[in-house]
């Protein structure tokens, strides 16, 4: 993995600030589309993604970023460091038909809209899974 270091002198501007000077980097190190696979913030507890209980968060983040395709690693100052991969070879899916709906107990849904409809707010057993642990979010 390529390493890369940005100087960055100053105040803290928070992680979008960074994720940007990062993303820049990343293009000038011949990136066309360049996607972060995880990041950490150095010094602070829960401030890496991804994140998983009892997973060490110095190396995790990592760990996690290279094995899922990370080829950069880019340091912003002393406080960020991203794991960057170039996604222009992947395909786009577009606008996914899906929509997240909460049933009267509280339990989210992530709903196929051809078969739940936009009619009702109530998942249907046929259009809608669950959410877990595993699944995505919509929102």
């Amino acid at each position: 993995m390529r390493n890369v270091h940005i100087d960055y002198q100053g105040p803290d501007h928070g992680f979008q600030a960074a994720s940007l000077l990062a993303k820049e980097a990343a293009k000038d190190n011949q990136m066309k589309d360049p996607t972060i696979m995880s990041w950490h913030r150095s010094g602070r507890m829960g401030d890496t993604l991804p994140y998983y209980d009892g997973a060490d968060p110095e190396t995790w983040w990592e760990k996690y970023g290279e094995g899922n395709g990370g080829r950069l690693e880019v340091s912003v100052g002393d406080d960020y460091q991203f794991i960057m991969m170039d996604t222009r070879g992947y395909e786009t899916v577009g606008d996914m038909p899906l929509r997240n709906l909460t049933d009267r107990d509280g339990n989210p849904y992530l709903c196929f809209t051809p078969l739940q409809g936009m009619d009702s707010p109530v998942p249907k057993r046929e259009a809608c899974t669950l959410l877990d642990g595993w699944m995505a979010d919509q929102f």
